[in-house]
């Protein structure tokens, strides 16, 4: 081992120390110059992936504006919507004299849903189902012995859905289990 340190130290026959120095020297700024390439090209990587992550930004911004432009228009047209169904709601169907009004009520609101369905915006209503806090607004509750506690009795206003995003909530009466009916096993545990 003592061998190979001294071989280790001693310079090629026929070369003379100063070359031997300018060799090492040599080698020393080719490693040096490698890892600054190492470093450049790694910092040229980290510069593409952010540009990259900069162009999704940027077109899934776009896809969202393209999605949701007609947000706040649509959110206008709902008290349209909300008024034709509360006519229909306030006529009678078998009165004659408002039967052609009533008609009329109910094809411009089949249109006006039908035109806000093109542009994927759906709607919310949500009699008899469970009441889902994500997309109804409980407005009071009421005692029912016909209705599952936690389902939507009635409907004040219906909600809507703009491309699956909540736009407006419905607002609805929640049923509640009767005062006088005992609690069943689950819910007293």
């Amino acid at each position: 081992m003592a061998d190979e340190q001294n071989l280790d130290n001693q310079t090629p026959e026929g070369q003379e120390p100063a070359q031997a120095t300018a060799a090492e020297d040599l080698a020393a700024r080719v490693q040096s110059l490698e890892e600054q390439l190492a470093a450049a090209q790694d910092q040229s990587l980290r510069v593409a992936a952010e540009l990259q992550n900069i162009r999704r930004r940027a077109e899934q911004d776009v896809e969202k504006a393209h999605k949701f432009a007609l947000e706040k228009f649509a959110g206008d047209l709902l008290a349209v919507a909300d008024s034709l169904e509360r006519g229909l709601e306030l006529s009678k169907p078998d009165d004659e004299a408002v039967k052609s009004v009533r008609e009329g009520l109910e094809l411009t609101l089949k249109l006006l849903l039908d035109t806000l369905a093109r542009h994927q915006l759906t709607q919310i209503d949500p009699h008899g189902e469970p009441f889902n806090p994500e997309h109804h607004q409980a407005m009071a509750m009421e005692e029912s012995t016909h209705a599952e506690p936690g389902s939507v009795l009635k409907v004040f206003q219906k909600g809507y859905l703009l491309n699956g995003r909540l736009l407006r909530p419905a607002m609805v009466v929640v049923s509640k289990a009767p005062a006088d009916v005992p609690p069943s096993i689950d819910e007293k545990a």
